[in-house]
């Protein structure tokens, strides 16, 4: 047999009324592990955006060095090539001691002038790239400090939820287990309905008793048959106006 063959035997040995018992019951056990979690309040979404942030300021800082780094090997092959233009000219006025005619001469003039402004130009690619380089390091500073601040921002954040889940884990554990244990005696369709009301519920109360003939979820009135009904505990009844299940107020001394 089945798990699903099993609970459906499960659920059938039940009536009505006491699967509406069982699903008020649920609802409680949910409702408790609704206030463990509101303790945590907003911890664990800002822990989430924190690191979401630190990872962005690792990635910007590996950006910043990466350019720092196409910077530098930049400013030294300019400064290569501003050698190797020296040398070049070294060699054509060296030629020109030695040249035959005027012709030769101006060639080698011409040469001569050239790599001067490809000295001209590597130095002026030099002095930019030394300005962008002092730039970014501004930069990575100012990264390498938020970075900083951020890690221990983090660091604070995660402890206080570390805190937090350490005292409250173990009676998480246990709900769940409880959630699980009389979710299985309530029928599969109004189980899916129950956790899609919930959701649909700031504050995840799917099931509501009747208090001063009012529904305690919305605090409509309702009707005094409508009421009746629900004491009766016949069939499951929805509040008209927030779509709540509802259930008889007697059902919290029963359960207590």
């Amino acid at each position: 047999m089945s798990n699903q063959e099993n609970k459906n035997v499960v659920n059938n040995d039940y009536t009505t009324e006491q699967k509406i018992v069982f699903l008020y019951e649920l609802q409680q056990i949910e409702s408790k592990i609704d206030q463990i979690n509101f303790i945590k309040g907003e911890l664990p979404a800002e822990v989430a955006d924190l690191e979401d942030e630190l990872e962005g300021l690792r990635t910007r800082l590996a950006n910043v060095i990466a350019k720092i780094d196409e910077l530098t090997k930049k400013s030294k092959a300019e400064k290569e090539s501003v050698e190797n233009s020296k040398l070049s000219m070294a060699k054509y006025v060296e030629q020109q001691n030695n040249v035959r005619n005027n012709r030769e001469y101006e060639s080698l003039s011409k040469e001569i002038e050239f790599q001067e402004l490809e000295i001209e130009l590597s130095e002026k690619h030099i002095k930019e790239y030394s300005v962008e380089v002092k730039e970014k390091k501004v930069t990575l500073d100012g990264v390498k400090a938020k970075l900083a601040d951020k890690e221990i921002a983090v660091k604070e954040k995660r402890t206080e939820l570390e805190m937090i889940d350490a005292e409250t884990s173990a009676d998480v554990e246990e709900l769940t287990a409880k959630a699980k244990q009389v979710a299985v005696n309530v029928d599969e369709r109004v189980l899916v309905a129950f956790y899609k009301i919930r959701q649909g519920m700031k504050n995840g109360v799917a099931v509501a008793t009747v208090k001063r003939n009012a529904c305690s979820g919305c605090f409509n009135r309702i009707p005094p048959q409508r009421q009746l009904d629900i004491r009766m505990s016949k069939k499951i009844i929805v509040c008209e106006y927030c779509g709540r299940i509802l259930v008889s107020d007697l059902l919290n001394s029963d359960t207590e």
